[in-house]
C-alpha cells in the first residue's frame, strides 16, 4: 500500500490491494480530489481514521444509454408525488447523506472535512446534487462528481420510502439525455444491484474514464 506525502501523486490503479485500497493518507484538497477522480480513485474511510483511497478491481456502474427503468419505479414517477430539482440545495443533500442511519453501518464516512471539500467542489460546478421534495420538504437526494462524460455518484439518502430511487433514476435520465457514458456507483451493494447497476472490471472502467482525456 502506498503512503501519500504532500506530493500530488497516486500510484497506478493496478497497484491497488485485492480489496481495492490503493493508497493511504494525504489530504482532501481540491487538487488531490480532482487528480483522484480523473484517475479512477476515490476516498472512502471512517471518520477519525486515516484517509483511504480506493480503486476496486470491480466497479459498480450504470450505462445510461441502455438503462431500463423498472415498472415499479416508472409507476412512482407517473404518480408525481415528488418534485425533483438539480443543484438547488447541495448543502442539505450532503448533510442528509451524512446523517441518515443505514442498516448494518455504524456511523458515517462523510466527515466534516468531506463536506467542506465537496462543498467547494460544488461551488466550482464539479460536485452536483439531485434533490427530491415532497410538500416543500427535502425528503431525499444524492450527490456526486461530474467529470463531463462520467458522473461519480458519492452517496444518496431518503427520509421517506422511494425518494432516493427517484433521485437515482432521474439522474440517469439526465445523464442519458446528455450523452454521459457511465454513472459510477463505485462498489457493489445489494441496493444498487436491485436498482439495475452492474459490475465491470477496473480495466473496462478505466478505458471509458480515460476515453475523453
Amino acid at each position: 500500500m502506498y503512503f501519500l506525502t504532500k506530493e500530488l501523486y497516486f500510484p497506478p490503479v493496478e497497484e491497488a490491494s485485492y480489496e481495492g485500497i490503493l493508497a493511504i493518507g494525504g489530504d482532501l484538497s481540491i487538487e488531490r480530489l480532482l487528480l483522484a477522480y480523473h484517475n479512477g480513485i476515490f476516498p472512502w474511510f471512517n471518520v477519525e481514521e486515516p484517509i483511504l483511497w480506493w480503486a476496486p478491481p470491480e466497479r459498480m456502474v450504470v450505462a445510461p444509454a441502455i438503462y431500463k427503468v423498472s415498472k415499479s419505479i416508472r409507476n412512482l414517477l407517473n404518480q408525481n408525488k415528488f418534485r425533483i430539482t438539480f443543484n438547488q440545495n447541495f448543502s442539505d443533500v450532503i448533510a442528509g447523506c451524512q446523517q441518515v442511519e443505514r442498516i448494518g453501518q455504524d456511523g458515517t464516512w462523510i466527515s466534516e472535512d468531506i463536506i467542506e471539500s465537496y462543498t467547494k467542489l460544488h461551488e466550482m460546478g464539479i460536485a452536483k446534487s439531485v434533490e427530491v421534495w415532497k410538500n416543500d420538504a427535502l425528503v431525499g437526494g444524492l450527490y456526486g462528481m461530474d467529470l463531463g462524460h462520467v458522473f461519480c455518484g458519492e452517496s444518496m439518502f431518503s427520509t421517506v420510502p422511494n425518494a432516493s430511487k427517484i433521485a437515482f433514476v432521474t439522474l440517469i435520465k439526465y445523464l442519458k439525455e446528455n450523452n454521459y457514458k457511465l454513472l459510477d456507483c463505485q462498489v457493489h451493494n445489494d441496493h444498487l444491484e436491485k436498482l439495475g447497476a452492474i459490475e465491470i472490471s477496473r480495466a473496462a472502467f478505466m478505458k471509458i474514464l480515460k476515453s475523453d482525456f
